[in-house]
């Protein structure tokens, strides 16, 4: 919008962002006053381009460039509901992205102990940005997202925040005994769930927990096989 046209208003993103919560985040089962706040309080419109602001507080995944998506409000919201936040966890937060999920975990007042993992550099500057403005405790790793952040490990609570066909087993180890990964996983056919990962004698076990339209991660998404 030309902002020497005399109609010009800018957008009021506070009312936006309170707006979202009454009518996307509290009817979608979310219910936790922790979340609730947090999800009042951070920018959303901080995690986008600019020339997507006007749309950061709508109910879809927005597009952040290479394949990578803003998480919509929705899903970030009951992703952290089904994750069972517990006081002073430690939490990983794999595709980080631009910041948003990691910078309302750590704007909870839980005193959690944040990371956050991205592996694009542009989408990381934003990020960090937000969590300095926001949550200035989370601590941002900048490397491949399937070896997960081993230097802080172990985890309590990892989220995945792009759909993956399965969990890389390097995220998996990472955990510490009686965590939870909180991930949308997307079957090469059939629909994408959120689900509730816990690692186990043979590798790691799987329950859906509800359904999202999670675009998948290209960084984690499986080698095309070849068809002879």
């Amino acid at each position: 919008m030309d902002r020497t046209d005399p109609d010009y208003a800018p957008l009021d993103f506070v009312a936006a962002r309170q707006r979202m919560v009454d009518a996307q985040i509290r009817p979608s089962q979310v219910g936790n006053a922790t979340i609730i706040a947090a999800m009042r309080t951070v920018p959303r419109e901080r995690a986008v381009p600019d020339a997507l602001r006007a749309f950061a507080y709508s109910d879809q995944n927005l597009p952040l460039g290479e394949g990578r998506y803003l998480t919509e409000p929705r899903v970030t919201g009951r992703m952290l509901q089904v994750a069972d936040l517990r006081h002073g966890e430690r939490v990983l937060v794999v595709a980080a992205g631009t910041g948003y999920l990691a910078a309302l975990l750590g704007a909870m007042a839980l005193e959690l102990h944040v990371t956050a993992l991205e592996s694009d550099p542009r989408l990381a500057t934003m990020g960090k940005a937000l969590c300095a403005a926001c949550a200035p405790g989370v601590q941002w790793c900048d490397g491949p997202l399937v070896k997960g952040a081993p230097a802080s490990a172990p985890y309590d609570l990892i989220f995945i925040d792009g759909a993956v066909r399965a969990v890389p087993q390097a995220i998996v180890e990472q955990l510490a005994q009686g965590g939870r990964i909180i991930a949308p996983i997307a079957p090469a056919s059939g629909v994408t769930s959120v689900s509730r990962i816990a690692a186990t004698a043979q590798g790691s076990a799987v329950q859906p927990l509800f359904e999202a339209a999670v675009p998948v991660l290209p960084e984690l998404a499986p080698a095309p096989a070849f068809v002879f």
